[in-house]
């Protein structure tokens, strides 16, 4: 049995003596017949050194053994649990959980003064039912938004594995699938979290688990509201299998006037539609990250307007090619013609029997340049001409004009469609 530092002079009456451990639910384990060994005095508090009833249990299989470290006394100080020494409510570390509630350790560091210090906190437990925490910790324990977000919800069973094997890391493990020990890789010499001390834990400084749970909650992300104020639904995700919409609807009422609520049983989600906005962001605020229905975390986000999702679903497929002009601003103008060069073919009428009257003179001012003479300038006409034209005649329209001897318009087509060939100007 191990003794105390000051047995000779401390009571032995003050050493404490319990029937059941103060556990969190991960280092309990799962499974719900656990045995325990019982050692009454059996270690000394690494906290107080005062001896203390230890217990020693298995939490599942393929599990580690674990054991009781500090007297129930200094877990109720702290409200933490006796063998991780993590917050019982939020599972954090008590750096973290300090820095939260802005909660200043005054626990004494000597020998003389911790003893005294223990013993009135003794009297103070003695007057209550044993469930509630100590000193200005069990004073300060409220609801806080931050330690709401970085709270775990459900036990984290991994971290009662085997410690890892160094025969194995050494190459030298000869029991294979019996060594009840782990495999696996260790971490880097030079992870901080390879350096952890349960006193820096207990008194929250240095802790190196902590500071990274710190790190994590200066970059939680934040819902913003949407800048279309006609959005005013929510949506709700992760939601339980077995939830109903009046369940969802004692969540959210508290928040403003609910106009519907829309359950999506196979996705397990919801839409939550106030009748105003600020009741929406109201509820957004207070339920982001920190909304919990039948022990599952759900997701709140904002819904998207349905009116900017068939906008989006219409997108933009057109595209800039070189050598091509660009679009006119009527959609149905193909070919970029002004108002007074498209005229309306009479019924019936095919393209190379077009009339010359239908043929606007702004047509021909390409052929305007010294280069290019005239179409019509020059050219005999049926009446005029010796030779009678046949009157199935392929080069020559119904107004007399031999059509293979117009010339091309200047420069290259911006189109093929617009090669007058292809349009069935030329009849053959």
């Amino acid at each position: 049995m191990s003794m105390s530092k000051t047995t000779n002079t401390y009571n032995r009456q003050n050493w404490e003596d319990a029937e059941f451990p103060i556990l969190c639910q991960t280092c309990l384990g799962d499974n719900p017949y656990v045995r325990m060994i019982k050692e009454r005095f059996g270690k000394e508090c690494k906290i107080c050194t005062r001896p203390f009833t230890i217990f020693r249990w298995c939490p599942g299989a393929r599990m580690r053994f674990k054991k009781t470290e500090v007297c129930q006394t200094c877990a109720r100080l702290k409200n933490v649990c006796q063998t991780c020494l993590l917050d019982l409510e939020y599972g954090l570390p008590i750096q973290v959980r300090d820095a939260a509630l802005k909660v200043a350790d005054t626990m004494p560091q000597s020998d003389v003064n911790k003893e005294f210090y223990i013993q009135n906190i003794d009297a103070q437990l003695q007057d209550g039912d044993g469930t509630e925490a100590a000193g200005t910790v069990g004073r300060s324990l409220a609801a806080n938004e931050m330690l709401s977000k970085l709270a775990r919800t459900a036990p984290y069973y991994k971290r009662n594995r085997p410690h890892i094997c160094s025969f194995w890391v050494k190459g030298e493990c000869k029991r294979g699938e019996e060594c009840p020990y782990r495999h696996d890789k260790p971490n880097e010499p030079d992870d901080p979290l390879c350096e952890q001390n349960i006193k820096d834990r207990y008194y929250g400084r240095n802790d190196p688990v902590a500071e990274k749970i710190m790190k994590r909650a200066a970059s939680l992300p934040t819902l913003e509201p949407p800048e279309d104020r006609n959005i005013t639904t929510l949506y709700v995700g992760n939601l339980p299998e077995e939830i109903t919409e009046p369940e969802i609807r004692d969540q959210f009422y508290q928040y403003g006037e609910i106009r519907s609520i829309a359950l999506v049983p196979r996705q397990q989600c919801s839409f939550v539609q106030y009748t105003k906005r600020s009741a929406a962001e109201l509820a957004a605020e207070r339920t982001f990250n920190k909304l919990v229905i039948q022990g599952r975390k759900v997701s709140i986000k904002w819904a998207h307007s349905q009116a900017k999702q068939s906008t989006a679903a219409k997108t933009d497929r057109r595209f800039d090619v070189a050598g091509i002009p660009p679009p006119s601003a009527k959609p149905n103008d193909y070919f970029n013609l002004r108002q007074e060069q498209i005229n309306v073919m009479p019924a019936g009428m095919k393209l190379h029997q077009l009339p010359s009257n239908l043929v606007p003179a702004s047509a021909y001012q390409m052929y305007a340049q010294p280069n290019f003479a005239a179409p019509y300038s020059g050219l005999p006409s049926s009446g005029n001409s010796g030779a009678a034209s046949a009157p199935n005649s392929t080069t020559t329209s119904t107004s007399g004009v031999n059509l293979d001897s117009i010339p091309p318009p200047p420069g290259q087509m911006p189109y093929p469609s617009q090669d007058a060939s292809r349009m069935g100007a030329i009849k053959k």
